[in-house]
């Protein structure tokens, strides 16, 4: 697949997906939001990519919307950011729902949108040097990218205000110590770290990850027994229909080493 604002490749079974607009920080364009559509509807529809990696080029991850985009519109902007913002909205929501878990590199510099696309990952890394801030507010607009869904489940309401309004600029240590990433890697090694999570992931229960991703995507907005019912489903319809989780029981039983194909 060739694109102009990211890249895409493939390590076996990991697709790696890599915001590729360095000279502008890997700011979000309305070719970018439409780049990640198309990129995360193929990941979202081909059972042989079993692990995502997503990360940025160059020293920054992505310093969020490209605001001289945006105003070169003129009296056109706000159709523009509209435009732009359905875009990485339908990317976030593929990439949360898809089967494959979505594993999120965070190379450098993480602001605005690219906060908000960086906490997004089913796990998230950053690099020892990369920073996270809002950003938003500083430019006179609101959050989007769905920062204001993750955030406040992520960290509480109260912290997620205190980011939004008082733009914050976290390390990654303190990111992680807020509960917003998983494990800060040092710079040189945080690639080789992802990739080394994402394989092992490609190698496990695909369909039943992707089940958990939308349990747990759904959870906050229904009732208990809500909940408990559509896990029921979830899990007597795996029991039906995936091999994997055959394959899962049975080894169990037998004492020995699953061997999931993804099925």
């Amino acid at each position: 697949m060739d694109f102009e604002t990211i890249t895409f490749e493939r390590d076996g079974a990991v697709a790696i997906i890599t915001l590729n607009r360095p000279d502008a920080a890997n700011s979000l364009n309305a070719k970018m939001s439409e780049e990640l559509v198309k990129v995360a509807t193929h990941c979202d529809s081909n059972s042989d990519i079993r692990a995502v990696v997503f990360t940025g080029a160059g020293k920054m991850f992505s310093a969020g919307g490209d605001l001289h985009s945006f105003a070169a519109e003129g009296d056109g902007m706000a159709e523009y950011m509209r435009y732009a913002t359905a875009g990485l909205h339908a990317a976030v929501s593929r990439f949360a729902r898809m089967n494959a878990p979505f594993l999120v590199a965070v190379n450098g510099v993480a602001a605005g949108a690219g906060f908000s696309m960086a906490i997004t990952g089913d796990m998230v890394f950053a690099a020892d040097t990369a920073k996270f801030t809002e950003a938003y507010t500083k430019a006179g607009v609101s959050p989007d990218g769905s920062s204001t869904w993750f955030l406040p489940r992520l960290i509480g309401k109260v912290k997620a205000m205190q980011l939004i309004m008082m733009n914050d600029v976290l390390t990654a240590e303190q990111a992680l110590d807020w509960g917003l990433i998983n494990e800060v890697v040092p710079a040189d090694k945080l690639m080789s770290r992802v990739m080394e999570v994402a394989h092992q992931l490609a190698k496990g229960p695909t369909l039943a990850y992707g089940e958990a991703k939308r349990l747990v995507v759904d959870s906050l907005s229904n009732g208990l027994e809500t909940q408990m019912e559509l896990e029921t489903r979830a899990i007597s319809g795996l029991a039906r229909a995936s091999k994997d989780t055959q394959e899962g029981i049975a080894a169990f039983v037998g004492k020995r080493s699953p061997d999931f194909k993804g099925h």
